[in-house]
């Protein structure tokens, strides 16, 4: 056990009481008494310069170490950009650097910044792009001259233009894996709209959209001196800094200026909002209504407020629901406060699982606690006790201030705000947080956002009002198109676009190849004995396996591997892998999205749809695959997207390819097709080659199969 040390006041007040003379007042008021006031705070200002050409420079000399750091902020961000190529300003800020410039490539770069130890970085948000620059001060001039090139004349590299776009298809295929991910990016579209460029994500289709010209242009719109607000922080003499700086950019011209977005904001109704995620045992909730901005009067007060309910290790939420309940991992959360647009309100928990409902109640209960009891003056000071104590450490360095100034700068702020904050807190009293509760609390209705396993609740969301539930399915095209609308035939959903007369004959064409329609609709379920050789970075592995596949989603696949047998097992209800000595683990979401789009994108399946009008069907021009002529198919329905080569002579398909999620993530998939034998009256391929991102994957041949075996619905259960 660690005993602290009594501070001197403590001691003090101890020795006084004893003699009777603090009889009347508690201990706590004394140590009030005796605490001194915190010191004037008064941050040494940057130099604020503007150069005739609009651009603005902070300059902050730091003299401790021989470092220069700098930052450009570049007006405009991905609110700026539209929704169809969301993901783009990522691209771009990564793009920007890795691909280099005009006269050295991204890898040149590097290799001349690593020599050096210094960096030239690149970044975008929602409201800018940046590029940063840190080297030793011997370095500063070449650190600083590849800055301004890479600023100035970016080459954006087509090759690093697809890996930027293939890391992000990664983010992309991997977004459901983590419960407090789903949450978060669920929770922004709740309090914004799922439509606002303060909550979208990018989609495959809004990635594949950027192109490098897009980069260009977007870099062409912004990168103008009357756009950018530079600061440098280090070891330099200002004079001399301005000197550099005036030669660099003072005969830049002026170029148009960004206009910020206009922003509609639409928040969800009140209710109970709930993603379903069945490889989890807790639970994440996030009570979500709209803030503030920070320039309202009310942003001191709010912030006691916040501290008060939810801020810290002293909470009420994290000393109710955390430690006298054992109800939440974590808790707490408050009113958001944004510099231009309002913040979110956002309370946040996670719980186990079977306490969900319960967590949910102990939420509610604290609210209207907050509402009846705002905070007594003793507990009013300790909250902005703790802001005025952490607030020397968020700015505890001449780097933190210029870097906050510069905000001040961006978004219009007054110059002194710092200052400002800290008397608004001082300043904020009972009264003061009693009013601001009232106003942004009092009789507010929240969206609660609940991400768990449902059927290990402690009660049914629905006894807290109408649930809504939220897919999170990860499309591979647009909403509204045949393969994001999948087979629903609900009212309102999304229909598929009609096929064209030349789709339908060629799928009519594939199923008689196939064996005819009786024959096909037939099959409920194959199971296959196959020898499979996959290619790997350390040579060819050959894999023995046996799989059964029940349409349209149930797939078990034992592998016998070196290291024993591996059982993969994928339905609606359970996805995992077993392997020996280490049990059965539950597969990423992601991962058993993927499996079932593949299993209900095999060609046997496709085929007995193809009347289905949930599927769309059409043809597009010719490709030739080894000596044949293939007729293009497009595929669209049940959730995945195709496209086939057919045979134009025999209807068979002869290559299949489409966008899926590997162990690696995202990739490129073509099958290719063949050695067609009759199986139980149906002709089916016996051999596959497939390609990953146009590389050699895997060579399957089968060695036995059987139409419509008996099936054990045990195999497709958890052991």
């Amino acid at each position: 056990m660690i005993r602290k040390t009594p501070s001197f006041a403590a001691l003090a007040v101890l020795l006084l009481c004893s003699t009777g003379l603090f009889a009347q007042d508690p201990q706590e008021k004394q140590l009030e008494k005796l605490k001194p006031a915190l010191p004037q705070f008064k941050p040494q200002e940057p130099t604020r310069i503007q150069f005739p050409n609009g651009m603005v420079v902070f300059l902050q000399e730091d003299h401790e170490l021989p470092l220069i750091d700098g930052t450009a902020r570049i007006r405009g961000g991905s609110r700026e950009i539209p929704g169809t190529k969301a993901g783009m300003i990522s691209i771009y800020s990564e793009v920007w650097r890795t691909g280099g410039t005009t006269t050295k490539t991204g890898d040149q770069l590097d290799d001349m910044l690593e020599a050096r130890a210094a960096k030239v970085e690149t970044g975008g948000g929602v409201d800018s792009t940046s590029i940063s620059l840190s080297s030793l001060k011997g370095d500063f001039d070449t650190v600083f001259e590849a800055f301004v090139d890479v600023l100035r004349n970016p080459a954006f590299r087509e090759d690093k233009l697809e890996l930027a776009k293939q890391q992000i298809d990664t983010g992309i295929s991997r977004r459901n894996d983590e419960i407090d991910d789903i949450a978060g990016r669920e929770a922004a579209k709740l309090g914004y709209g799922a439509d606002s460029p303060y909550a979208r994500v990018p989609e495959y289709w809004t990635v594949n959209a950027v192109t490098r010209q897009d980069l260009v242009d977007w870099h062409k719109r912004t990168v103008h001196p009357n756009n950018i607000i530079l600061g440098l922080v280090g070891d330099f003499d200002s004079k001399v800094m301005e000197a550099k700086l005036r030669k660099a950019f003072g005969d830049w011209p002026k170029g148009p200026a960004v206009e910020s977005a206009k922003v509609e904001i639409k928040e969800a109704k009140p209710g109970i909002y709930f993603v379903e995620k069945e490889d989890v045992n807790q639970s994440t909730i996030k009570f979500v209504s709209l803030g503030i901005r920070r320039d309202n009067p009310d942003y001191y007060a709010t912030r006691v407020m916040n501290e008060l309910f939810g801020g810290g290790f002293s909470s009420r939420l994290f000393s109710n629901i955390r430690t006298k309940q054992g109800l939440a991992y974590s808790v707490g959360g408050g009113l958001g406060a944004s510099y231009d647009h309002p913040g979110l309100f956002s309370l946040s928990m996670g719980t186990k699982s079977g306490t969900t409902a319960q967590a949910i109640d102990a939420l509610n209960k604290e609210i209207v606690g907050l509402v009846k009891d705002p905070g007594s003056p003793e507990e009013v000071q300790k909250a902005k006790d703790s802001i005025l104590n952490s607030f020397i450490f968020e700015f505890d360095s001449k780097e933190k201030i210029l870097s906050e100034r510069m905000a001040y700068e961006f978004y219009g702020y007054p110059a002194d705000f710092l200052e400002r904050f800290r008397a608004g807190i001082e300043k904020t009293t009972p009264a003061d947080v009693a009013r601001v509760v009232k106003k942004y609390v009092d009789g507010r209705q929240f969206a609660i956002l609940v991400v768990g396993k449902s059927t290990d609740f402690d009660r049914a969301l629905k006894t807290f009002g109408e649930v809504h539930p939220i897919d999170i399915t990860i499309h591979e095209e647009p909403p509204g198109t045949p393969a994001a609308a999948g087979a629903s035939t609900a009212p309102g959903s999304p229909q598929p676009q009609a096929s064209n007369a030349e789709g339908k004959a060629l799928i009519s064409k594939v199923v008689t190849a196939f064996g005819g329609k009786a024959k096909v609709d037939a099959v409920k379920a194959i199971s296959q004995k196959t020898s499979q050789v996959r290619n790997s970075p350390q040579g060819e592995l050959t894999l023995e396996s046996e799989s059964i596949a029940v349409f349209p989603d149930q797939l078990q696949s034992v592998m016998h591997t070196p290291m024993g047998e591996m059982n993969l097992v994928v339905s609606p209800n359970t996805a995992f892998m077993a392997v020996p000595g280490q049990g059965a683990n539950d597969l990423p979401s992601a991962m058993k999205d993927g499996v079932l789009k593949d299993l209900r994108r095999e060609p046997l399946f496709v085929a007995q749809h193809a009347d289905d009008p949930a599927y769309s069907f059409t043809a597009a021009g010719t490709e030739k695959v080894g000596d044949k002529i293939a007729v293009i198919l497009n595929i669209s329905g049940d959730g995945a997207s195709t496209r086939w080569l057919v045979d134009d002579k025999t209807g068979q398909v002869v290559r299949a390819s489409y966008k899926a999620t590997s162990a690696q993530g995202p990739t490129d998939r073509e099958i290719d097709y063949s050695d067609y034998r009759n199986a139980d009256g149906l002709m089916l391929p016996f051999k596959r080659v497939t390609k990953e991102n146009g590389q050699l994957a895997a060579s399957t041949e089968v060695k036995e199969l059987k139409i419509n075996p008996a099936v054990d619905p045990k195999i497709f259960a958890k052991p």
